[in-house]
């Protein structure tokens, strides 16, 4: 399928109120890299990725200006790839985290630091202005207890200033989302979660009653808290689909606020993560899933 239609069969969700964007989204973390740690991938390789998931319809990417690996930076491909952009393409991108010597993003910056990395992930992307900028907090691991108020607040101060049109937060619980929303109005939420690593449903329909986005990270596990791939091929086999396309699958099913950004360097695995936007799963898929059949 060569068309836009694939995405377009997730659905739309407006972001913010006035943004369209299709629920299939990309995510760019494993353009640069498979692993953090790994061989860096052929940059030709992630704008033919790129550019093709454009093509099937995506208008929404996620990056980031730490996802970059050996000199293979997300933001620098997309702009290679995509840029003069489309008007509909929405690009976020995430601030926060910084690269310690070993290239990991292991620390955090502080307010002070935050207007530079937006004003740096603009210009590698060739931006004027980001659709929406995340503050992401914490490491791996959520702290329920760190407050974003002051760093979140920045990033208030540049969306006054105009150089972003939507603010989102990631790594985050309730009071966290609460405290955010004291300051300036969330577009979107970003937490790790996927079919079999699903604690965030609370804070999920919370963003569905307040019209926020909710963009799990780690769609298809990650390495963290795997799938369970048994129960997974179960259902795919039912419809003659894999087990990564029903966990995208069942994303989509689980809220329309939810927002889809499988992250590949694959082409191959492109095209299967956005077909999953077309497979309907049936009450007693969703069952299994949840591990309430058998």
């Amino acid at each position: 399928m060569t068309t836009n239609i694939m995405a377009a069969a997730s659905g739309e969700f407006t972001l913010g109120g006035d943004r369209p964007v299709r629920r299939m989204g990309f995510g760019a973390m494993r353009l640069p890299v498979g692993v953090f740690g790994g061989t860096p991938r052929d940059p030709e390789t992630g704008i033919a990725v790129l550019r093709r998931a454009v093509e099937l319809g995506v208008n929404h990417i996620d990056t980031a200006g730490f996802y970059a690996w050996g000199g293979v930076e997300a933001n620098d491909l997309i702009r290679r790839a995509l840029s003069p952009y489309a008007d509909d393409l929405v690009i976020a991108t995430k601030v926060g985290p910084l690269r310690g010597p070993d290239g990991l993003p292991s620390s955090q910056a502080g307010p002070e630091r935050l207007r530079e990395l937006v004003e740096d992930d603009l210009r590698a992307l060739g931006l004027d202005r980001f659709d929406l900028v995340y503050l992401r907090i914490g490491g791996m691991a959520r702290d329920p207890e760190e407050s974003l108020g002051e760093r979140f607040a920045v990033l208030a101060g540049l969306r006054e200033e105009g150089l972003i049109r939507h603010l989102g937060i990631s790594n985050v619980g309730a009071e966290q989302l609460a405290e955010a929303r004291s300051i300036a109005p969330v577009a979107a939420v970003q937490n790790h979660f996927h079919v079999h690593h699903a604690d965030d449903l609370g804070l999920l329909r919370q963003c569905e009653e307040l019209g926020v986005a909710y963009v799990p990270y780690f769609p298809l596990g990650g390495g963290d808290r795997p799938l369970d791939a048994e129960r997974l091929a179960k259902v795919a086999a039912r419809h003659d689909a894999t087990a990564a396309q029903v966990a995208l699958a069942w994303l989509l099913a689980l809220s329309p606020a939810m927002l889809a950004i499988p992250g590949t360097g694959s082409p191959e695995h492109l095209e299967e993560n956005v077909a999953a936007a077309a497979l309907t799963l049936t009450e007693e898929d969703l069952a299994e899933l949840a591990g309430q059949n058998g």
